[in-house]
């Protein structure tokens, strides 16, 4: 990998802090009744597995508070079909290796068994039939059972827990498209994007428009106050950056000694990254969390069979689940996310891009963080780290922007107690919050900044952690500008959203709150949109003070010095912010072009006002951004 990611020695010292199994003075895991532990083990060595592998799983199960049965499937000691016909032969019972599901009724309750997969129902046209999931430790009282109960075995088949699940993905399936799709709307109308402009806002936007057109036609004056609004405006929003360069303070939790995992999901939506694939699994399985406590779902379209083959081909763990989403409108990250949340087993779950590499400590660093938070906080964010600065003027820019805005700008938000913006991966929550607060909404097209601020809004924090993702940049300009376009539709979607009701936000997200959302978010699009106009000011004030005309001291006088002040500041701490967080071996990558920064900032104008005259044309319309992986330019460096 690049820029010396997640060295050995970084991974080393996070393991002192985070894995409490290599503390002198830990006190060794509760044991849970070794005597079904015992139990357990010998229904395993009937099956023909060996002493030594069911000593370290057992020794695992202990350790994680799981099953020894768990401990061999996810670590991939038995083969799961194999495993389960075994049990089936056991019992003399039939083994379904898979399941039709046009036998199961599609039920709510259903849900569950994707969670815990159990058993279902299976509808046979001469009688129903339970297909089942059994579990070694429970071997010998559903024999009994079966003894007490003539005929009960009847009734009875044996299935595999992916079978089932698989089973139970497609039956609910255009149930679950429909909810991933609409329930926010449903329930929680006010926090959905999917209408564009409310009729208020619509009124409002022509009025903004006439009075902007008569502010041209009365005269200089009127031009004047908005241009003292605009340049105080872009002040404010400095001055917020700025203060991140003095308030910076870190802090590392660690996991209490005796603190046993719980499991965690993670959820990664891919479409058409088939050439990603084998790089996303590889730094998948590198997490540093028990296999039997993770719960890793690989969310595809089910018409992206090149994608889904790549996963197949990959021959995951039984941590693993591809789960395929009916192709359907809108299209879109946050709607496929919904989708598969559904089935989410963790307390926590995380969300990485298809070409992320997480940090393997990065589970473990959030759940500590997690730990030592109060309740309110319900998500944290880990910081976007741009490993391939070297492969263009345009990537190494966008680490620079990464950099302040990752380990400088965010962090001082959540020290603040403000809104936070979160990054599109990389967020680990509650799930139960999360699902509490409506989850992401599929009709936006930056579901990361819009679930933050809604998060804010309905009483919660966001926090941060410093273990970090990799991921590369755009290094091209046309696929910089499609994804740029995109996210500032989708922050224009999420402004108008919080904006229909603006004395209700004000009340929900406090002052502080909500003049931060302004400055963030608001003042982000104007700057944006507003830019190459004070360039324009800038030079023809300067024209004008050239030549003696307006005079010295007048207000064009003062606004001319606060817009060169506005613009040096402005490119100044985009180069301060970046550079002051960044690692030697970054800085070496951006080198020289840092130089770029106010042609990067024109094209962020250019992609601003692209996505203004998108919005009511595409609203919903997601610009895929291709990834290739890092292999193809250098080879990955071992952890």
């Amino acid at each position: 990998m690049r820029v010396g990611e997640y060295a050995p020695g970084s991974i080393e010292a996070r393991a002192r802090l985070y894995d409490h199994s290599t503390r002198h003075d830990a006190p060794p895991p509760a044991r849970v009744a070794n005597d079904s532990y015992d139990q357990e083990a010998e229904v395993l060595l009937q099956l023909g597995i060996g002493k030594p592998t069911i000593a370290r799983a057992m020794q695992l199960a202990r350790r994680n508070g799981t099953s020894i049965e768990q401990e061999l499937l996810a670590g991939g000691a038995v083969d799961a079909d194999s495993y389960y016909a075994s049990l089936a032969r056991g019992l003399r019972l039939p083994f379904l290796p898979t399941i039709d599901s046009s036998l199961v009724n599609d039920d709510k309750a259903l849900d569950s068994q994707l969670a815990q997969a159990r058993c279902v129902r299976l509808n046979y046209i001469n009688k129903g039939m339970l297909a089942i999931v059994p579990e070694a430790r429970n071997l010998a009282a559903l024999s009994q059972a079966f003894e007490t109960k003539p005929g009960l075995a009847d009734s009875i088949v044996i299935t595999t827990p992916a079978a089932l699940r698989a089973a139970v993905w497609r039956t609910g399936s255009v149930r679950r498209l429909r909810e991933s799709v609409t329930t926010l709307f449903e329930d929680k109308a006010r926090f959905s994007a999917r209408i564009v402009l409310s009729g208020k806002q619509g009124f409002l936007a022509g009025a903004s428009v006439c009075a902007f057109a008569f502010a041209v036609a009365t005269g200089t004056l009127s031009l004047t106050v908005l241009h003292a609004a605009i340049s105080l405006l872009y002040l404010a929003a400095i001055l917020v950056r700025a203060a991140a360069l003095v308030d910076r303070k870190s802090g590392v939790p660690s996991l209490p000694a005796s603190e046993r995992l719980p499991v965690y999901t993670v959820l990664i939506a891919l479409y058409r990254e088939a050439d990603v694939v084998a790089q996303l699994v590889r730094a998948l399985r590198r997490l540093n969390w028990p296999a039997s406590r993770l719960d890793i779902k690989l969310v595809c379209e089910a018409d992206d069979h090149a994608t889904i083959e790549a996963l197949r081909s990959e021959h995951l763990e039984a941590q693993f689940e591809i789960v395929e989403v009916p192709p359907a409108h809108p299209r879109t990250k946050p709607k496929a996310l919904n989708y598969a949340l559904a089935g989410a087993r963790g307390e926590f779950v995380a969300i990485y891009d298809a070409e992320d590499r997480p940090h393997p400590d990065q589970l473990r660093a959030a759940y500590a963080q997690f730990a030592a938070s109060p309740p309110d906080v319900v998500c944290l964010q880990a910081p976007l780290v741009i490993s391939n600065g070297s492969a263009s003027w345009i990537s190494a820019v966008f680490a620079l922007e990464y950099a302040a805005l990752f380990r400088m700008l965010l962090p001082m938000l959540a020290r603040w107690r403000m809104p936070v913006p979160l990054g599109g991966t990389s967020n680990h929550m509650r799930v139960a919050d999360l699902r509490a607060c409506g989850g992401w909404d599929p009709h936006n097209v930056t579901e990361d900044a819009d679930l933050g601020m809604r998060l804010h809004r309905l009483g919660h924090r966001c926090g941060v952690i410093d273990c970090p993702t990799y991921e590369d940049a755009p290094a091209t300009f046309k696929v910089w500008l499609n994804q740029r376009t995109r996210w500032f539709k989708g922050w224009l979607q999420t402004w108008l959203v919080m904006m229909r009701e603006p004395a209700r936000l004000l009340r929900e997200m406090g002052m502080g709150g909500f003049l931060m959302f302004q400055l963030l978010i608001g003042g982000m699009l104007l700057s944006s949109l507003t830019h190459p106009w004070l360039i324009m000011l800038l030079v023809t004030t300067a024209g004008y003070l050239a030549f003696g005309f307006p005079p010295t001291g007048s207000s064009e006088g003062a606004l001319f010095l606060l817009d060169l002040a506005n613009m040096a500041a402005s490119y100044g701490l985009f180069l301060l912010l970046g550079r002051v967080v960044m690692l030697r071996e970054e800085k070496r990558s951006v080198g020289w072009r840092w130089l770029y920064v106010p042609l990067y900032w024109m094209m962020i104008s250019v992609a601003a006002w692209r996505a203004l005259f998108e919005l009511p044309r595409k609203p919903f319309f997601w610009d895929k951004t291709p990834h290739i992986p890092v292999s193809s330019s250098e080879k990955l460096r071992r952890f």
